[in-house]
């Protein structure tokens, strides 16, 4: 039940993180450049929720059972 949790966690966080990726995408066509926008999400902590999200579901998803008896 718990591996359940953490992939669902996992996963919100994800695309959470993703859609904020996306949406910083706006500032390139309003005239910034790809490095601007790289250099803007290093340092929002929102787009950090994307990675997080995406190693605990690594985790949960690789992480070995019990056997069951």
């Amino acid at each position: 039940m718990a591996r359940i949790f953490f992939f669902l966690l996992g996963f919100a966080l994800l695309v959470i993180g993703t859609s904020y990726l996306i949406l910083y995408l706006n500032l390139i066509t309003i005239g910034y450049n790809f490095s601007f926008y790289v250099n803007f999400i290093i340092r929002r902590i929102e787009c950090y929720y994307a990675i997080i999200g995406f190693i605990i579901i690594l985790l949960t998803t690789l992480k070995k059972g019990r056997d069951k008896k």
